[in-house]
C-alpha cells in the first residue's frame, strides 16, 4: 500500500464497524497515514477485507458488556462509530467510551439538514428538519444528545454528515442493477422529478481523505462536518452517466414526480418511500470550506463519470451482483404506463 504524501504522527483508533461503504474505506486511508487501527465488529461482513496492518476484535456494539470485556482498559485518541443510528445507542456510546478517548465522531447524515432546503449551497449551520424521513430524525436526535453531552460533561465528539457516498458495489439509481439490466434490455427506466435537480455523489475513497484527516484533531472536538465532493449533477445526467458505462448510447428515460412514485410503491420498496421524498427529490449542494479549513489538502478526486464506470465494470466482473429485482421491475413498468398515460 503506497502512504500518502500527508502521512502524520500515528494515532491510536478504534473504528465501531469498519467494513461497510465509508468506514472501509476509511480505515484503509487511516491505515495508510500509519495510525494503529483497531476495528470493532461482529465478525459478521466478508464484503470488503479489513486493511493489513489494522487489529480486529470482535463484540457486538449492542453489548456494552462484551465490549468492554474485549476493550479492557484500552483508551483510544479517537473512536469513529460508524452504526449509530437512535438515540438510545448514542447515549449507549457515550457511556462506553467517557473517559476512554480524547474524540468520539459520530457519523450522521446530510439528509438530517433542512429539507426541503430554503439555500443552497448547504452549510454546516443550515438547520437539521426533516419532516420526511424517520431515519434523518434519528440522526438529528443523536447529535443533539451528543452535543448536550459534549456541553454538560465536556464529552469530546465531532459530527461527521456524509450525502451520497459510494464505492463500487453501490449503484446511485434508484433501481440498483435492475435500472441497469432495464437499460441493456431497452426498457424505460424511471427517473424521481423531472431529472434536473441536483444530487451530489461522493466516492467513498475521497471522503476517506477528509475523515481520516479529522481524527484525533482536538480542533475539531465540538463541531460539525459535512464531507461531500464539490461536484453536484442533475440527476438525468447521472442516469446517462451510467447507461454510457454499460455501453447504452441513449437511455429512454421516463419522469414520474416523486410523490407518485412513493404512492405507487405502497411500501413494498422501503427506500422509494420516506427517502426518496426525503433526501433524493431535493437538490443538495453542500459548501465543503469547513473541512478544508481542517484538512487543507483535501480535494474530492473521483470525477462521477469515472465511478460510474468503475461501479459498472464491477458488477460485469462479478454476476453474483446483478440482482434483478422483480418488485421494482413491476413498479417500474406501472409507472411508465401511468406516465404515458397522464403525459
Amino acid at each position: 500500500m503506497t502512504v500518502p504524501e500527508d502521512t502524520v504522527a500515528p494515532r491510536s483508533i478504534l473504528f465501531i464497524g469498519g467494513t461497510g461503504t465509508i468506514s472501509a474505506a476509511a480505515a484503509d486511508h487511516a491505515v495508510a497515514l500509519g495510525h494503529r487501527l483497531t476495528i470493532l465488529n461482529r465478525g459478521q461482513s466478508s464484503g470488503r477485507p479489513v486493511p493489513e496492518g489494522a487489529e480486529v476484535l470482535h463484540a457486538d456494539i449492542r453489548d456494552p458488556a462484551a465490549v468492554r470485556e474485549v476493550l479492557g482498559g484500552r483508551e483510544f485518541d479517537a473512536v469513529a462509530d460508524f452504526i449509530a443510528f437512535t438515540p438510545d445507542q448514542a447515549r449507549a456510546s457515550v457511556d462506553l467510551f467517557r473517559g476512554r478517548t480524547g474524540q468520539y465522531v459520530f457519523i450522521s447524515s446530510a439528509s438530517a439538514y433542512q429539507k426541503p432546503p430554503t439555500r443552497l449551497p448547504i452549510l454546516e449551520s443550515t438547520p437539521l428538519k426533516n419532516p420526511f424521513w424517520q431515519y434523518s430524525r434519528n440522526k438529528i436526535a443523536c447529535e443533539d444528545l451528543l452535543f448536550e453531552a459534549y456541553r454538560s460533561e465536556d464529552f469530546p465528539v465531532t459530527v461527521v454528515q456524509p450525502s451520497h457516498t459510494y464505492d463500487r458495489t453501490r449503484i446511485a439509481m434508484l433501481g440498483g442493477w435492475t435500472d441497469i439490466h432495464r437499460m441493456r434490455t431497452g426498457a424505460p427506466v424511471v427517473v424521481h422529478g423531472d431529472g434536473t435537480s441536483l444530487w451530489t455523489v461522493t466516492h467513498s475513497r475521497d471522503f476517506a481523505k477528509a475523515f481520516a484527516g479529522l481524527l484525533g484533531r482536538p480542533q475539531a472536538v465540538g463541531e460539525s462536518y459535512t464531507i461531500t465532493s464539490d461536484e453536484y449533477l442533475p440527476w438525468n445526467q447521472i442516469y446517462r452517466l451510467f447507461a454510457r458505462a454499460a455501453g447504452v448510447p441513449e437511455p429512454e428515460l421516463v419522469h414520474v414526480a416523486s410523490e407518485t412514485i412513493a404512492a405507487q410503491n405502497a411500501g413494498s420498496i422501503p427506500e422509494l418511500g420516506p427517502g426518496l421524498l426525503g433526501d433524493r427529490s431535493h437538490s443538495v449542494v453542500f459548501d465543503n470550506a469547513k473541512i478544508k479549513t481542517l484538512v487543507p489538502g483535501y480535494a474530492a478526486s473521483i470525477p462521477f463519470a469515472d465511478g460510474a464506470r468503475e461501479v459498472v465494470q464491477w458488477h460485469d466482473a462479478h454476476p453474483d451482483l446483478q440482482v434483478v429485482d422483480g418488485k421494482f421491475m413491476d413498479l417500474s413498468d406501472r409507472l411508465v404506463k401511468w406516465a404515458r398515460r397522464t403525459g
